[in-house]
């Protein structure tokens, strides 16, 4: 079956792609959120063109064209080419569900149910006691039992977000939420080693289980340092799309937790790369999802799948206030209850998008023969 159309509907900040096959069937993907609209013009010019005259008929052409587009565009393998071919990619798992009147859960060979997520937080810009009440707050409401809290500051060249704000907050959420609750952290690329580990004992003195990008992700000798350092489970990889650079990571031991992105990496084949060479080496896999946009339904139909999936899966307790662009775009987004997020049981992601959001966004389309 070859596409004959991809459509995209985008804003600056989120884009949905529309594939149609030859018969007149579809499926909805998405371009990673940030910059989207950035994305969509690499996608129509880099991406698509590549798809012309393919046969997609199911899995093996799926990671055959995209393995094709990625030699085709050596010179560009930059972060916004894998950006830009998630859309086509994921919108061709949903065609590919839907012609087989399967969840994408179950074209993986998994089984729909739903997952323990743990709810993450965004925000620097918050004290530790208002923190803690949001959490308090979400706990009651939707029965999460895991919860992860920034430390630091994001790039912040061993910069904390205003002094002292990261020795107060980890004590104050341990405290807050008791001892059966299970806790993250995330510094986002924030410390040098020694100072890492030094925010890493405090940690481990408190409970936490997770301690994420706790230095800069490129300095991958330094992180190596701190998890060598520090008993709990230290955890990275989301900006991360080079699948030699995934395997250094694994080789050298620079993290515990592997943490893809499926839409930086460029979509569920490529994720499904690195699930292998995690599962090869022992590690579990807990992806990076940090906005409910469509990167979070992909990630709940791989962690479904997967065999080595982490305990929980990120689930972003960010409101309007922060992404008000996350708002609007789904009918049957799903919610969290009792501490867990359902796959969704219709074919492919199981995911309706709404026509007036699709009416209202800018549009673009690519005609193939």
């Amino acid at each position: 079956m070859k596409i004959k159309k991809v459509e995209s509907f985008y804003s600056e900040d989120v884009g949905i792609v529309r594939v149609t096959m030859a018969d007149g069937s579809q499926g909805v993907g998405q371009v990673s959120t940030y910059n989207a609209d950035i994305s969509v013009e690499i996608m129509h010019r880099q991406v698509v063109p590549l798809f012309e005259g393919r046969d997609i008929n199911g899995i093996d052409d799926i990671a055959d064209s995209v393995a094709l587009v990625l030699e085709r565009q050596h010179k560009f393998l930059g972060s916004y080419l894998y950006r830009a071919l998630c859309g086509v990619e994921t919108a061709l798992w949903d065609w590919l569900g839907k012609a087989h009147d399967k969840t994408v859960c179950e074209l993986l060979g998994g089984t729909v149910r739903p997952l323990r997520v743990y709810a993450s937080s965004m925000k620097r810009d918050i004290t530790p006691e208002q923190e803690a009440e949001r959490f308090l707050r979400l706990r009651d409401r939707h029965g999460y039992d895991a919860f992860k809290f920034r430390v630091g500051a994001e790039c912040g060249r061993n910069q904390d977000e205003w002094p002292g704000r990261t020795e107060a907050i980890i004590p104050t959420i341990r405290r807050a939420m008791g001892p059966d609750v299970d806790l993250l952290a995330d510094a986002n690329s924030c410390f040098r080693p020694e100072r890492a580990i030094e925010v890493g004992r405090l940690l481990q003195d408190n409970g936490i289980q997770h301690f994420e990008e706790p230095c800069p992700y490129w300095e991958m000798e330094w992180t190596r340092q701190v998890t060598a350092a520090l008993s709990l489970d230290v955890t990275g990889g989301e900006q991360d799309h080079y699948l030699p650079a995934w395997q250094k990571m694994i080789d050298d031991r620079v993290v515990d937790v592997l943490q893809p992105d499926i839409c930086y990496i460029g979509g569920i084949t490529r994720t499904l790369q690195v699930v292998e060479m995690a599962r090869k080496a022992g590690r579990v896999v807990t992806p990076h999802t940090a906005n409910l946009s469509l990167v979070t339904i992909f990630t709940l139909h791989l962690q479904g799948a997967i065999d080595n999936a982490g305990p929980y899966l990120e689930f972003s307790i960010e409101e309007d206030d922060y992404y008000p662009w996350q708002y609007g775009i789904y009918d049957n987004f799903p919610v969290a209850k009792d501490g867990k997020v359902a796959i969704p049981d219709e074919p492919g992601w199981g995911i309706r998008v709404r026509q007036d959001w699709l009416e209202s966004a800018h549009y673009r389309a690519s005609e193939l023969t």
